[in-house]
């Protein structure tokens, strides 16, 4: 502005000037000059004042003023900014007109000073105060307008591509999103994310797919695991409720019912039965046919009786050959009798295996819940005492429980719990009954135990010995026998003249104890018994229920010089091979074929038979139960080497063994009537 000013004013001092003076805008006229009238007259008033109303007209001028040579304000013009914004309090002028011509910048104004030089002489100074602040504000104000919206428009385009780049980018994302939340929702993991993009969210997508792959794999793995778990857990259910064999509940499943039934019978004041049963002769046709055909037997025996009974009767198997039955209705003594002997008639049928009519029956033990009180335990004892009670009456019969039989039942547990005193107190005793030859001579001695029980007087082996066999104690009776026979064999050897043998049984549960030889060869040696004095008795069902323990421990007693003799032969269900493979010396025929010698023909066949098949096995053969002189005479006929029975004598205490005589004579002898006879 200083630039555009100072021609004019050069100019306007080429003629007279009248210099007018003004300060904020007020004139002052002075004299009118001429040039040689000093600097004052170098200018032209009316010139300058129109020049700095033009100046005036700058939007960003505060001030403009013009000086003499002297330094005398001549004009002064406020300027827009000025009026606008104000003048500065601290006059800027004075300081500059000692200054150098230029551009100095005080107290945030831009202030313009030059020198009007002509011909090197100075004639006045021109200064022009200008706002800093508002023409930049007002640049940049014009700037915005022009600019900003080519810039919003730019930056709304750029925007605009940059999201529909975006969308084109995150489009793939967004679906790989949506996908998984449906997933989640959803959790069909057979489906798989599908898109056309070729960047990394398709290949996290092929990732997502692969991880799909994997869980629905797994899935199925699971599936099939879960099933199989299923499946498991039935067929545990079965096994814990069911007989695996015969497909009858099991033992847990009817104490389980029968416990809940007992309650509801107990509160409805109402009564229940129980009928229990095993079956007769089963274990003989297990140890000799195999366990194979025992099973089907069991398998068979359960479809008969399920068969015959109505729907909502309940039939279960406890276990080997035991079950029960709970019938669901009518529990009187009639109806439980007639089902009872249903049962029993379901067995009069015989089984047919391999070609083989196996009959096996049942015996049948059946209580009430009123008399056990509702209480199981005590029921399932009530039925279990009936039951043995019919197995004593003969088997293949049905017994009802009375209270007579607890009696028994306590007379069984207190003998069980007498016999360890029973052997303290000496109250055990040995009978001895003679073993007689073809000539009548006493051969030897069966050792046959009796109790002399302080409360219930004389005992005999038949009650005593299955007590201690079921309660575990028939060893001790055992090695006391073995003790005992040995201590009497010195005063049985000042009796008899010649050599004999005294026979000591032995139960199958003897034959289970590992250690029981060397109990015998301790007690041989601490009495020095000569072991070709004793002889051990086994039965034939002991024998083959303990095949290998048996043959292994008669086989070391016969190397010891023991004989060895196999009891009730020919009443088990056992297969004759056995015969080829045991360590025995003698067979001994059972008492129920000899009684029936004189009156069943078949009878007298099987004791011929077995009478042969020792002398073909080089075994000798005694007879036991002989109480007729017709049953000696066909047996000496037979070719029988011993016999033993009432006819000679009872078993007898051993003080009496002296009194036995010599020789059995009856007029004469078997043997020599029948030599007679044949001479005649």
């Amino acid at each position: 502005m200083a630039d555009e000013l100072l021609p004019v004013l050069m100019a306007a001092s080429s003629g007279p000037v009248t210099a007018t003076a003004s300060m904020g805008g007020t004139k002052s006229t002075n004299r009118t000059t001429s040039p040689d009238m000093g600097s004052s007259a170098f200018f032209s008033a009316d010139p300058i004042q129109a020049i700095m109303k033009r100046a005036a007209a700058y939007q960003h001028i505060v001030q403009a003023r013009v000086y003499d040579g002297h330094k005398v304000l001549l004009h002064s013009q406020t300027g827009v900014a000025g009026h606008k914004y104000g003048l500065p309090k601290n006059d800027p002028y004075v300081l500059l007109l000692n200054s150098p011509s230029g551009t100095y910048h005080i107290d945030e104004q831009l202030i313009a000073s030059r020198r009007i030089i002509q011909d090197g002489v100075t004639y006045g100074y021109l200064m022009i105060m200008n706002d800093i602040n508002s023409p930049v504000t007002n640049s940049w104000r014009t700037l915005l307008w022009h600019v900003g919206p080519l810039v919003a428009l730019s930056l709304l385009i750029t925007i605009a591509i940059g999201l529909y780049w975006l969308n084109r980018l995150l489009t793939p994302l967004s679906s790989l999103s949506h996908f998984t939340h449906q997933l989640s929702q959803s959790t069909d993991y057979t489906r798989r994310f599908k898109t056309r993009s070729n960047g990394e969210v398709a290949r996290l997508g092929q990732n997502v797919n692969m991880l799909l792959d994997t869980i629905e794999a797994e899935l199925t793995i699971n599936d099939e695991q879960n099933q199989t778990l299923i499946e498991q857990q039935q067929t545990m259910s079965r096994l814990a409720n069911f007989d695996s064999l015969t497909g009858l509940p099991n033992r847990q499943f009817v104490m389980d019912n029968l416990r809940l039934e007992l309650a509801r019978a107990k509160r409805q004041s109402t009564d229940l039965a129980l009928m229990f049963f095993d079956l007769d002769g089963f274990k003989g046709i297990n140890d000799s046919l195999g366990h194979e055909t025992g099973d089907l037997i069991l398998i068979e025996v359960a479809d008969r009786v399920s068969g015959m009974l109505r729907e909502s009767d309940l039939v279960a198997r406890l276990g080997g050959d035991e079950f029960i039955i709970v019938p669901d209705r009518d529990v009187t003594d009639v109806s439980l009798d007639n089902l009872a002997q249903r049962v029993i008639a379901a067995f009069e049928k015989p089984f047919h295996f391999r070609g083989l009519a196996l009959t096996v029956g049942v015996s049948i033990g059946i209580a009430r819940a009123i008399e056990a009180d509702f209480e199981l335990s005590q029921l399932m004892s009530n039925a279990d005492l009936a039951m043995y009670r019919s197995k004593a009456r003969g088997r293949g019969m049905a017994t009802i429980f009375t209270n007579e039989m607890v009696e028994t039942h306590k007379r069984k547990l207190s003998i069980a719990n007498s016999i360890d005193q029973g052997i303290v107190n000496n109250e055990f005793v040995l009978f001895y009954q003679p073993k007689i030859d073809r000539n009548g001579q006493v051969i030897g001695f069966e050792a046959l135990m009796r109790w002399e029980h302080p409360d219930f007087g004389l005992v005999l082996p038949g009650e005593f010995i299955p007590v201690a066999e079921q309660s575990g104690k028939i060893s001790l009776l055992t090695r006391w026998a073995i003790e005992q026979s040995c201590a009497d064999l010195s005063l049985l050897q000042s009796v008899m003249q010649h050599k004999f043998r005294v026979a000591i049984n032995l139960s199958g549960h003897d034959l289970r104890h590992s250690e029981l030889f060397d109990v015998i060869y301790q007690i041989f040696t601490e009495q020095q018994v000569n072991p070709e004095y004793i002889e051990f008795e086994v039965t034939e069902s002991a024998y083959l229920e303990n095949f290998e323990s048996a043959n292994k421990l008669f086989k070391r007693l016969s190397n010891m010089g023991c004989a060895v003799a196999l009891d009730d032969f020919g009443t088990g269900y056992s297969s004759l091979s056995y015969l080829t493979q045991i360590s025995i010396d003698t067979l001994k025929i059972d008492r129920q074929f000899v009684r029936e010698i004189s009156t069943c023909h078949r009878s007298r066949l099987v004791t011929g038979a077995i009478i042969d098949l020792a002398k073909r096995l080089s075994l000798t053969i005694c007879a036991e139960g002989v109480e007729e002189l017709s049953q000696w005479e066909y047996l000496l006929n037979h070719g029988c080497d011993h016999v033993q029975g009432y006819l000679f004598s009872k078993p007898l205490p051993l003080e009496k063994i002296a009194l036995l005589p010599d020789y059995f004579d009856f007029g004469s002898s078997p043997r020599q009537r029948s030599e007679d006879g044949g001479k005649s």
